[in-house]
């Protein structure tokens, strides 16, 4: 057992660079080439017709992180999905870091990137976030693979492409409108992770009324005017799409500012 889940690693060399490929399907990549990724051919390069597809295995391991989570994807569980070998995998994906490349691609792929532009570019943003919103509440493990730096596939790349063009009567140069929209994306990304993990921890009612009755006894001590102040002002919707909404315009109310 200890010696089936230690990392066998096998070394290959492609275009001088070296890879380690984990059993368990953790990266050993030092960095994924995105030409060679998105520009290079999908399937193995020499042997028998594979009975599998490279967007086979990647909706397989798409599945597996919508019902349990990343941490379930792994090269040997997606190879039983597709009733494939483990090492059969590698000339698709070496490494799970790879994977998870093709999977942010893949979901991205249902993003509409057809809409015109309206003109109106701060509404054309909040219909942006909005669809990234509910494209990350569909796919909960999205905003966790966005966390370190992704190469930009082809359906990632649309939207992008539809994004600067709403972002075009902004006025700004082309580096800042890269800028906006990278924020904007790590703006909903953090938002529903940390709506998920409210869903996740609830409390009960009477749990929350605890805390509301502590929170005004301590704004009534008389040491805390802010927080007094603060929690006499009327209060707002707490839904999540009104918070998320309120959010979003404070954002965007401060993109075209260039300094």
């Amino acid at each position: 057992m200890a010696l089936a889940r230690a990392a066998a690693k096998s070394r290959s060399k492609e275009k001088g660079t070296t890879k380690i490929v984990t059993r368990d399907g953790a990266s050993g990549a030092r960095g994924v080439d995105p030409q060679q990724l998105w520009l290079g051919p999908t399937g193995p390069r020499r042997g028998r017709r594979p009975a599998f597809s490279r967007e086979a295995i990647t909706v397989a391991a798409v599945a597996l992180a919508d019902a349990e989570g990343l941490d379930a994807v792994t090269m040997r569980r997606v190879a039983s999905q597709v009733g494939a070998g483990v090492m059969s995998l590698y000339s698709y994906a070496p490494d799970k870091e790879t994977l998870l490349e093709l999977m942010v691609d893949h979901v991205s792929g249902e993003l509409p990137t057809t809409d015109a532009p309206t003109g109106d570019w701060r509404a054309d943003l909040k219909t942006i976030a909005r669809l990234q919103r509910a494209l990350m509440l569909r796919h909960p493990w999205l905003p966790g693979a966005l966390s370190t730096r992704r190469t930009l596939g082809p359906n990632t790349l649309a939207f992008l492409e539809r994004a600067l063009a709403a972002l075009r009567p902004a006025g700004l140069d082309g580096a800042a409108n890269l800028e906006i929209f990278a924020q904007l994306t790590a703006f909903v990304a953090g938002h529903v992770a940390y709506e998920i993990a409210q869903a996740a921890a609830a409390q009960p009612p009477d749990r929350a009324a605890a805390e509301a009755r502590y929170l005004a006894a301590v704004a009534a001590d008389g040491h805390h005017p802010e927080l007094a102040e603060a929690l006499s002002s009327p209060g707002r919707p707490l839904t999540p799409e009104a918070t998320f909404t309120r959010f979003l315009g404070r954002l965007i109310d401060g993109l075209d500012t260039d300094e």
